[in-house]
């Protein structure tokens, strides 16, 4: 199973906009951790399973095969207080969100259902449909 934190397993016009990501939160001093780039089939359907026929709660509803992890054009990330990731802080991931999207990536915590705080991505604007069916994401 992979599930990789390495930004430099991201399609390179995702990875500079992470990097640009990070870049910005330091500025605004906050330190972030990154927690996943991508995923292979059988890390996605671990997490798919978790509240479902695994213990823990829902995490994702994206099977193996529908997840842009799985294309290399999305990470999800965490702000670190104190040196420790800070989940509960929803401000904080507020302004991490609006610094996310000033440098060109998506932010999940705007999705209209299912919102994910931590969820960053650039797919070029290609959809799940067009990755899963080779189109690849354009450099830049």
């Amino acid at each position: 199973m992979v599930n990789s934190r390495n930004l430099n397993d991201l399609v390179p016009s995702a990875r500079i906009r992470a990097e640009k990501f990070i870049e910005a939160c330091n500025r605004a001093a906050i330190d972030i951790l990154i927690t996943s780039t991508y995923r292979d089939n059988d890390s996605q359907a671990a997490l798919y399973a978790q509240g479902r026929t695994a213990p823990g709660r829902i995490v994702t509803n994206a099977k193996p095969g529908q997840s842009f992890h799985q294309y290399r054009c999305a990470f999800d990330f965490v702000p670190l207080v104190n040196g420790k990731p800070n989940w509960s802080n929803l401000k904080l991931f507020e302004v991490c969100g609006e610094i996310a999207e000033s440098v060109g990536l998506e932010w999940a915590g705007r999705w209209k259902s299912f919102k994910e705080l931590a969820h960053c991505q650039y797919t070029g604007g290609l959809t799940l449909v067009d990755l899963q069916h080779g189109k690849e994401i354009p450099n830049g």
